[in-house]
């Protein structure tokens, strides 16, 4: 059944059957992105740049974003004193706004959920926001993430709550590289569109 919850272009990234039909959308969403998710008051960029800060030491380096879309993270993070940010994203479309706008060592068009050309430990930091939700990426992507991700790094996610309680929160629990040190109560992550369903975010430790 398709997402009806909301118009516009979320309705159609939700509604895609396949990750190419996701980037197009995305594509040709990236010129407008910024403006609308600013008018639906946005928090999910914030609140996980926040945890990252809480969690992981200023300085660390490499940091991936991971679904960096128009770089909405990468130049909070050079403010905040993590000075080399990778991003990654499925839609060219978006990477170039975010290469625009700078923050970012090296950007990488790629889907989340199959193999990553990163070395095993490669990142001291993971943040990844918007990523886990309706219709785009689930627990698959977790053990590669684990994987680039060095011993003792940190990892923040946002993740729709539906999409946690259903086997998010099994997965973790059940990966011996990963550690849950810290988790929101659910929020609502656009608070101007009413159709929004809550998620949370959650910050994990690599063993």
């Amino acid at each position: 059944m398709k997402n009806q919850e909301h118009s516009g272009p979320l309705v159609e990234v939700y509604n895609a059957q396949s990750p190419q039909e996701i980037a197009a959308h995305y594509d040709a969403w990236a010129g407008a992105y910024d403006k609308d998710m600013s008018q639906a008051g946005y928090r999910h960029p914030s609140v996980a740049v926040a945890l990252l800060a809480r969690h992981l030491q200023t300085g660390a380096a490499p940091i991936l974003d991971a679904g960096a879309g128009t770089g909405l993270v990468g130049s909070w993070l050079e403010i905040l004193g993590y000075p080399t940010v990778d991003g990654l994203d499925i839609s060219k479309g978006m990477l170039e706004v975010a290469a625009a706008k700078g923050g970012y060592r090296n950007l990488h068009c790629l889907a989340l959920g199959n193999d990553l050309p990163f070395n095993d430990g490669a990142y001291q930091g993971v943040i990844s926001t918007g990523v886990f939700t309706t219709g785009h990426v689930g627990t698959e992507a977790l053990p590669e993430l684990a994987r680039i991700t060095a011993s003792g790094g940190t990892l923040v996610i946002t993740v729709k709550e539906t999409l946690w309680t259903e086997n998010f929160a099994a997965a973790v629990a059940d990966d011996d590289k990963l550690a849950l040190i810290a988790m929101t109560e659910p929020y609502v992550s656009m608070p101007e569109d009413a159709a929004t369903a809550p998620s949370r975010a959650v910050v994990l430790q690599r063993a």
